[in-house]
């Protein structure tokens, strides 16, 4: 892998961990494709630094979890905007 490669992918861990971002948030956030996100996170990171991927995982299976709720809020939200 290239240096370019493994720097992004720490800097991409470092950033879902400290703000619990969810995948779509990073790859926003990186400029590159929620594919990307995955594949840097679930393959490249666990040969990079597997105590560091444990963490991110941990956090992407969270926001799995709570998807839900977040997909509830953001459409109670778009149609309370619509009443007033």
């Amino acid at each position: 892998m290239s240096e370019d490669i493994d720097r992004r992918v720490y800097e991409e861990a470092r950033f879902i961990v400290s703000t619990g971002a969810t995948v779509r948030a990073c790859a926003a956030q990186f400029g590159v494709s929620k594919t990307t996100i995955h594949k840097d996170m679930r393959q490249r990171l666990r040969r990079q630094s597997p105590g560091l991927a444990a963490e991110v995982g941990d956090v992407l299976d969270r926001n799995l979890r709570e998807r839900h709720i977040r997909g509830g809020e953001a459409t109670r939200r778009k149609y309370s905007a619509q009443r007033t």
